[in-house]
């Protein structure tokens, strides 16, 4: 049973729903998304390897929503501890994991387009300008911490440094709250439902 400080909590949880989740640039991602559901049919063989992908992705974006402190420190916690990177590699593991599941041409543009757009592209660009700022805010620290940790392939033992401020603190619901990722947890478990219906013939679409 949850204990008084944990329904506090949760009494006191920010709407997952944010604001800037509605901002018109998402525009295209949600009428893409909409298309999927209306066009393609889950395929019901793509179910045992997507799951598995779709829920290690979540659990690894949870268990790093609960370390990460943005601005106040250089987290090196939980899953920081063994990569740099792992809201990243949630997010393409999740993103994969309905791609495969969606079946077709849906599953080529996965593996063909978006893990191709990402490692070259986008993650490049954003590894850059983070590493800028994350050097500027916490200097030799963390230089150590890019040395040893790699971006986004973990490594098996945990890093640990006896300067890092942050080898003490443990992964808190309050974190995982103001890194809205209850937000993303509705969101693709919602993804979950509906794809198991459509596939399943729950919404009577053909």
């Amino acid at each position: 049973m949850l204990d008084r400080s944990a329904l506090c909590s949760l009494a006191f949880m920010r709407n997952p729903i944010r604001r800037k989740n509605l901002n018109a640039r998402f525009l295209p991602f949600y009428v893409f998304g909409i298309a999927i559901l209306t066009l393609q049919s889950p395929r019901p063989e793509g179910f045992v390897a997507a799951i598995p992908l779709i829920a290690m992705g979540a659990a690894l974006r949870s268990w790093g929503a609960g370390h990460l402190v943005k601005n106040d420190r250089l987290t090196t916690t939980g899953p920081y501890a063994h990569l740099r990177h792992p809201l990243y590699l949630g997010t393409i593991l999740i993103a994969t994991g309905f791609g495969v599941w969606a079946g077709g041409w849906l599953t080529l543009a996965a593996l063909g387009l978006l893990w191709p757009w990402f490692a070259l592209r986008y993650f490049p660009r954003k590894e850059r300008s983070e590493s800028r700022r994350l050097e500027t805010a916490y200097g030799e620290l963390f230089r150590r911490y890019r040395k040893a940790v790699p971006a986004l392939w973990p490594r098996l033992r945990a890093w640990q440094d006896e300067h890092a401020t942050g080898s003490r603190h443990r992964w808190a619901f309050d974190r995982y709250d103001d890194n809205n990722e209850l937000g993303t947890f509705l969101a693709v478990s919602l993804g979950v439902l509906v794809f198991w219906l459509r596939h399943s013939g729950g919404f009577g679409w053909s």
